[in-house]
């Protein structure tokens, strides 16, 4: 490859060629067909020591064990192909070890026949800060920062590798999802710099009891996932986690302090719980809940038939994300009417879900579970925009105003965006703010009033109307109907039930109705199934009525219609015969 002259022309051009291979990276070596060292570049000097020390040795002396076989597999691939070959390796230097980037050349070696002799040039390009980099970022996306442990996204991998290793070899392995009892306290009292402490402590305990080979992750605050192979049977499983309890519950001495927290640990098993992570994560973290629930401080093996109903809330949880997508969500409108002469003033709007395979579900079974998983707030902001805009085309078929009632759950009340939703709704909708009656329950003003009151405020501001839901079921701490600016209440169908037969009943209605009355209040029936209670509600002085005795939830087309027919027999009833009542919306 380096041939010698006396031609001083050549030897100028063999200078610039020595140059330039000098400058082509960190290392430059010439090797012989058998691997030798026949030449290093000046570079390498730095690397490696006085040329004696390495001219003559095989390469392979300076590549790290665990690398030669990648060496002598480039090498080879080289000769055979006489194309450039790339490979990443690390050389042991003067300094350590370090990692390098080497592409590998060969050629025929000066002065010998093509195919008889070969050379090989190699190129080498320091990468080890690169690669610590790497190393670095990677570590960083798959590890927790503060604790060092793994994290989710690496847990799941590892749990990824665990179901296949399980699945081909038929064995089992469990997944515990643990949390301590009590951290919260820790933050409140001491701040986050005591609370991270504690946790870094108790992954270290945590992670000293398991094995070499078990996994354990911290998946958020205090939140822990460990995935234990061939470990399937509670018998197994029960002392690993009293060990984990157990270490947890030593009390941790930070800034001066003795601080105790618990643990409760929730555990499912492959298969026989769940054959993929989803399933096997979500029964370990329902067992942790139901430890928690039972005592704290121990742990629960999850179990098909004791949890039989929690299967189905998370089953109907996945459901109820995908009826949101594929619009299985509808409204029904129940007319509120007069209880004088049965003209309807006004709708409330009924969310009702239609399963494509169950068919309709009830509101009971989905509103709380919407509730907890934050998918009330999507939806009560649809309900809120889709009841706005039909009611103005109610409104067009009636040839009058109405106003439509919507109920607001607690979540959405805290919801820092409400208000903005009530804005757009409106506009969308170009009706009124007196047109549209918010419904809330009791719980809602008494769980923060200084907030309820804020938002309140600003709710009637714009002329929306707020009635209290299920009156006196709730708290019925009557100094909020002073405080808050409430226009209307409506009695809980329990007390419309048993009237006018029983007393009781009736003296409850009695006192709310004379309440609202001197307090200049609406008030609306629910419940209502006969021509009785609507008498004696009517003789007691109640104005609005809402049952099925006159009118049942229905559909916005069938609710369209209901309002076109009672428009017709008006226009159709002789002059005199007709009297409206002056003042607009009541409600």
């Amino acid at each position: 490859m380096f041939s010698h002259s006396n031609n001083p022309l050549i030897t100028t051009l063999q200078s610039r060629l020595s140059r330039l291979v000098e400058a082509a990276g960190d290392l430059v070596l010439i090797l012989s067909e058998d691997c030798a060292i026949i030449h290093a570049s000046q570079r390498a000097l730095a690397l490696f020591g006085p040329s004696g020390d390495y001219v003559g040795r095989q390469m392979y002396d300076l590549v790290d064990g665990p690398d030669r076989h990648a060496l002598a597999a480039t090498l080879a691939e080289a000769i055979s192909s006489r194309e450039r070959q790339r490979v990443n390796l690390r050389i042991q230097t003067s300094s350590g070890s370090q990692w390098f980037e080497l592409e590998i050349c060969a050629d025929a070696a000066p002065g010998v026949s093509a195919g008889e002799s070969l050379e090989l040039l190699v190129i080498g390009r320091n990468i080890s800060g690169q690669k610590e980099t790497r190393e670095r970022l990677l570590h960083i996306a798959t590890h927790d920062t503060l604790t060092g442990l793994p994290n989710r996204a690496l847990l799941s991998d590892r749990l990824r590798m665990a179901l296949a290793q399980a699945r081909r070899v038929s064995s089992g392995f469990s997944v515990l999802a643990l949390d301590l009892d009590g951290f919260r306290k820790v933050n409140d009292a001491l701040g986050y710099g005591a609370g991270d402490a504690l946790l870094c402590e108790a992954a270290a305990r945590m992670q000293k009891v398991l094995r070499d080979h078990d996994t354990l992750a911290r998946v958020g605050g205090d939140r822990f996932l460990a995935i234990l192979p061939g470990v399937r049977r509670e018998a197994e499983i029960m002392p690993i986690a009293r060990r984990m309890i157990g270490a947890v519950q030593l009390p941790f001495e930070i800034e001066g302090q003795s601080l105790y927290v618990s643990a409760s640990v929730g555990a499912a098993v492959y298969p026989e719980h769940g054959e993929n992570e989803v399933r096997l994560l979500a029964h370990a973290e329902t067992a942790m809940t139901r430890a928690k629930e039972t005592g704290r401080a121990r742990c629960v093996v999850y179990n098909s038939d004791t949890f039989a109903s929690v299967d189905h809330d998370v089953s109907m949880e996945a459901a109820m994300f995908e009826a949101v997508r594929n619009g299985e969500f509808f409204l029904q409108y129940q007319p509120i009417v007069r209880a004088d002469n049965r003209e309807i003033v006004g709708f409330e709007a009924l969310m009702r879900w239609r399963h494509p395979e169950l068919g309709l579900i009830s509101p009971g079974q989905f509103i709380h579970m919407a509730e907890s998983n934050g998918l009330i707030n999507l939806l009560g902001a649809w309900v809120l925009k889709a009841a706005c805009v039909q009611l103005a085309s109610l409104q067009e078929a009636a040839g009058r105003d109405l106003y439509v009632s919507v109920n607001v759950s607690p979540r959405q009340f805290r919801n820092d965006q409400f208000l903005h939703l009530m804005d757009d709704a409106l506009k969308l909708s170009g009706i009124a703010g007196r047109q549209l009656l918010l419904e809330i329950t009791e719980g809602i003003l008494m769980s923060d009033p200084a907030h309820a009151e804020d938002l309140l405020q600003r709710i009637a501001s714009r002329g929306v109307r707020i009635a209290i839901d299920d009156f006196g079921t709730g708290y019925s701490s009557l100094a909020y109907l002073k405080r808050f600016p409430i226009s209307t209440l409506k009695i809980d169908r329990a007390f419309i039930k048993d009237l006018p037969r029983s007393v009781k009943d009736a003296a409850i209605c009695n006192v709310v109705l004379s309440l609202a009355m001197h307090l200049d209040l609406n008030t609306v029936a629910e419940g209502v199934e006969n021509e009785e209670q609507l008498a004696f509600l009517m003789a007691h002085g109640c104005g609005l009525i809402q049952g099925f005795h006159t009118g049942r939830p229905m559909l916005f087309a069938d609710a369209l219609q209901t309002l076109k027919d009672e428009r017709a027999r008006v226009e159709r009833a002789p002059a005199q015969t007709r009297e409206t009542e002056e003042g607009g919306i009541v409600g």
